[in-house]
């Protein structure tokens, strides 16, 4: 979208949004020209969140900055007072970007459309409609192109594989999800100021990604160990 859409959609004005981005509030849009800047509904996202923490929270657009880098700005909080936690975990995610040409995964995944409808069908991604055609966000786009990186190591229609058989993967991830934020906010509300939690939150998405995934190999090779016929002939 251009600025005059980023204005309309945030009801902020362009020279207040520029104030954003000089304080690093915004990452850049994407520049498909010297004067030509293309904005993503992440910075309609990230002006709302900017605007709410400026109303409801009385913070300066400083302090907006050291919340957003994870810094210091508040002592620690009461229960039920982390209301931007998800904005501000979604940021250092780099979740503030624009969105991608679905087409621009069938490099990866030549059959990109269907699978990524197989995958919108489960709840595993979803797509959007612009006027170039169907767009992704970029882990959404990474899905998709695992998938066919999947695809190419023969997991296909010929083996008995398609893209809506990891509905399985989508409902683990939801329960694990809701355990881990459960387990997350207990042990942090009272004992950490909400820049805090969000810095620890990001750490653990990615940090905890390599442990969960070395838990599951373990896990996936001792399931393969009891079904094969050498583990049966043990078992005798």
């Amino acid at each position: 979208m251009k600025m005059r859409d980023l204005e309309k959609a945030t009801g902020v004005n362009r020279e207040t949004i520029r104030v954003y981005f000089r304080n690093g509030l915004l990452p850049e849009p994407i520049r498909g020209g010297r004067n030509v800047a293309d904005y993503a509904e992440a910075h309609v996202e990230g002006i709302r969140l900017i605007r709410r923490l400026q109303k409801e929270e009385s913070l300066t657009l400083p302090q907006i900055r050291a919340m957003l880098a994870g810094g210091p700005v508040a002592a620690p909080v009461a229960a039920g007072a982390f209301p931007h936690l998800e904005q501000l975990v979604a940021a250092r995610l780099d979740r503030f970007d624009a969105l991608v040409p679905l087409s621009s995964v069938r490099k990866r995944n030549p059959k990109a459309e269907r699978d990524a409808a197989a995958l919108q069908r489960i709840g595993a991604i979803r797509l959007r409609r612009r006027a170039g055609g169907l767009v992704v966000s970029r882990t959404d786009a990474e899905l998709v192109a695992i998938w066919g990186d999947m695809r190419h190591a023969g997991f296909d229609e010929a083996h008995g594989f398609d893209a809506g058989i990891l509905g399985f993967y989508v409902e683990a991830a939801e329960r694990l999800a809701e355990t881990e934020v459960s387990q997350f906010l207990t042990a942090v509300t009272g004992r950490a100021g909400e820049p805090e939690a969000a810095a620890m939150a990001f750490e653990a998405i990615n940090r905890m990604l390599h442990f969960f995934g070395l838990l599951r190999t373990k896990a996936v090779i001792q399931a393969f160990a009891r079904r094969t016929p050498a583990a049966a002939r043990r078992n005798r």
